[in-house]
């Protein structure tokens, strides 16, 4: 089969010199966005993609109406109290974006949420007194990209702050909406990165701005009825490697700013009881110590709940008095236990509730209150081997509930109700897959790789029951999709898609590598996937790769791989370094060119980065070390498997020179390389806007990964 020549980017030698090494990078030229030279040659790469990729068009159309099919278009989600109403989100069919809603709650104890009609069209109410709060598709109305950053109703639940993004970079527009009568007040904030967060007397919200590399190092108080040039600035970071964040209790008692790098907190807190003393520093920030705080009231007595690591590194829980207190005024609630990793904790009047993991499996555990302080300390139990249970939608202090969320591969989104005291669990919701779909029809496995060093590596993995029985009985090897991230200490737990449905009925699997540099197995698989460990992520990969090829799962012909962001290095450096274990790769907006990114103190991100990668402007070990697996620098001449590169021109995270100077140099290095390079232009780092876009996004890859499996 003959294919069209694809586009050829010219050879530009740009040297640099650090440490004594002599660099040459002949794409560099490739980062200046505006050029129409620039612009031209990636929608010439467009072009050569959509040509390449014609003989899809039929199973990219298919597999956009399976996923179409399956979905309930007009749906809701179950509603959340808030103070005084019940809070939900509507969609319609044939509508990319959907709506906010509400209703006034019936009595202070009614704690069961409504139902509302699931079949009602998108001019009738779904409840008796529905309110809009906000019609998303008024609002992205002639933009081809539109995001919500965050939406925040007023303590008094009159007004409602909400903030947008029409260009992809992630800078947002905050507007406050009154819900009486449905006008903007005049105010506008512009430059926000999210949302907003109101005071306790809604006379203010306070919101947090970004400074030239991206980094969130202001936090702003802004007055209703003012302009933004009169904006009072409440807090500014100034050392590179933190970023700030605001929020308030649950408790609505404390407004709580925090200050984070990669390894160090500090946090400062307003009591809203004695607003006069300003944010005072809980305690200041002690290098490598993390630490997080909730308010609680436990036997009687109001205590800071401090999540810290001062003790272990997969944290301890502990009491403080709600002062400035150090470390050693910490009381432990929940010792430190190597073997369990304590991720978060919610407040609540009653109880509290502790995020937490073992075994590689996300937990919940309930800590009942009475009047002399926990009364009870317990597991929510489920019986699947492998799943994904958190809460959330939970912003009441005094709410009796837990409202959980809970999935598997094959199971739905679930959300359930728990009550602490009866421990019932009451399902008010699994989101609907339409067309018959059962989860008895799927079959989910957790399975053990060993890594290079003797590690065990654990796998998720779901596939179609009986996709895999062999001619004449025992099994067959099936194509699989194996999917991998490994950094940031971010989980990629086992999750439901319809879209992956497509996959699965047609023969193929879905599998997670859980790598090391993620944070599935505590603080410590963290720590051995980072700076001068981060081969760990590599080689994990590469050893989930063969053990799904050496026990019979698949073979390496029809074994595609998968990531994204972070998970794009990781594509790019398995590229590399094992090239023959996969039929191919799929990088989307992938870190490719690490070496170039963390040498420019300038860009978006790389500052605060030094602890997650190293710093190589300021130390040789470390570029060499990243010099030894940036993908982008370590593209030889061999053979590589096909690739597919996908990224957006307005990512402000991973910029799409990153993947178009890769796919540049794999063309021009690598033995007959059969390498796609597409890029959305009207989309950021999380891809096209709109349900339809990103379900017409996922069924380009999806067709793509079908062909390289045999399955198209």
């Amino acid at each position: 089969m003959t294919h069209p020549e694809p586009p050829v980017a010219e050879r530009r030698p740009h040297t640099t010199e650090h440490h004594g090494r002599t660099r040459v990078d002949d794409y560099e030229w490739l980062r200046e966005k505006e050029s129409p030279e620039v612009v031209a040659h990636l929608a010439a790469e467009n072009a050569h993609t959509e040509a390449r990729t014609a003989h899809l068009a039929d199973l990219r159309a298919s597999i956009f109406d399976e996923i179409k099919a399956r979905t309930r278009e007009t749906d809701l989600s179950v509603p959340t109290r808030n103070r005084d109403h019940w809070y939900y989100a509507r969609s319609f069919e044939g509508r990319e974006y959907g709506a906010s809603c509400r209703v006034p709650a019936t009595g202070a104890d009614d704690w069961t949420p409504p139902s509302p009609a699931e079949d009602c069209s998108a001019d009738e109410p779904a409840l008796p007194g529905e309110q809009v709060l906000l019609d998303l598709n008024e609002l992205a109305e002639g933009h081809d990209f539109f995001s919500l950053g965050g939406s925040s109703i007023s303590p008094d639940a009159a007004l409602l702050a909400y903030s947008t993004d029409v260009v992809g970079d992630e800078r947002y527009t905050v507007r406050i909406k009154d819900l009486a009568t449905g006008e903007l007040l005049p105010d506008e904030i512009t430059g926000v990165l999210g949302g907003v967060t109101w005071d306790r007397e809604g006379a203010h919200v306070y919101y947090t701005t970004v400074d030239d590399t991206w980094r969130a190092d202001k936090i702003w108080r802004h007055t209703l009825g003012t302009t933004q040039d009169a904006d009072e600035l409440v807090h500014h970071e100034p050392d590179g490697r933190f970023w700030v964040g605001l929020g308030r209790t649950r408790s609505d008692r404390f407004l709580v700013i925090a200050s984070g790098s990669k390894t160090t907190s500090e946090y400062r807190v307003l009591d809203a009881d004695t607003p006069e003393l300003g944010f005072r520093t809980f305690c200041e920030r002690v290098e490598g110590v993390e630490y997080s705080l909730d308010h609680a009231v436990i036997g009687g007595q109001d205590r800071f709940l401090v999540l810290h690591n001062a003790t272990g590194a997969d944290f301890e829980l502990s009491l403080a008095p709600i002062e400035p207190t150090p470390a050693e005024g910490w009381e432990p609630l929940i010792a430190h236990d190597p073997a369990v990793r304590l991720e978060d904790v919610d407040a609540f009047a009653g109880h509290l509730v502790v995020h937490q993991r073992s075994l590689g499996l996300t937990q919940l555990r309930i800590l009942e209150l009475g009047d002399e302080g926990v009364t009870e300390d317990y597991l929510v139990e489920f019986d699947e081997p492998v799943y994904t249970v958190g809460s959330g939608g939970n912003p009441n202090f005094h709410q009796p509930t837990v409202r959980l969320g809970y999935t598997t591969m094959a199971i739905p989104a679930s959300v359930y109700d728990y009550d602490v005291r009866t421990r019932e669990r009451t399902l008010l919701r699994r989101a609907p897959v339409l067309g018959g779909y059962d989860p008895a029809d799927y079959e989910e496995h957790r399975l053990w790789a060993t890594a290079d060093d003797g590690e065990r590596v654990p796998i998720s993995i779901v596939a179609r029951r009986g996709s895999r029985e062999g001619v004449g009985g025992g099994t067959a090897p099936i194509p699989v999709l194996l999917y991998g991230y490994g950094a940031y200490e971010t989980s990629i737990d086992p999750y439901f898609s319809i879209a992956r449905l497509s996959m699965l009925d047609r023969g193929g699997a879905f599998a997670i590598a859980h790598v090391r540099g993620g944070g599935e197995m505590g603080r410590r698989w963290y720590d051995d996937g980072k700076l001068f460990a981060k081969q760990h992520t590599f080689s994990d990969f590469i050893a989930c790769a063969r053990h799904l090829v050496d026990t019979g799962w698949t073979t390496p012909e029809r074994l595609v791989a998968e990531g994204a962001s972070a998970g794009g290095l990781l594509m790019g450096a398995v590229a590399n370094q094992a090239p023959g274990l996969f039929g191919g790769i799929v990088a989307g907006v992938p870190f490719v060119d690490v070496l170039t990114s963390m040498l420019d103190a300038s860009l978006p991100l790389t500052v605060t980065e030094y602890d997650e990668w190293g710093n190589p402007e300021a130390d040789p070990a470390v570029y060499d070390y990243i010099a030894g697996y940036s993908p982008y620098d370590n593209v030889t001449e061999q053979a590589y498997p096909p690739i597919l590169a996908e990224t957006s021109l307005h990512d402000t995270r991973v910029l799409y020179v990153e993947p178009a100077k890769w796919v540049a140099r794999l063309r021009a290095t690598a033995v007959e390389p059969d390498v796609l390079l597409r890029t959305e232009m009207s989309a950021g780092h999380g891809g096209v806007s709109g349900r339809y876009k990103a379900w017409h996004d996922r069924a380009f890859s999806l067709a793509w990964i079908l062909d390289r499996m045999g399955l198209a």
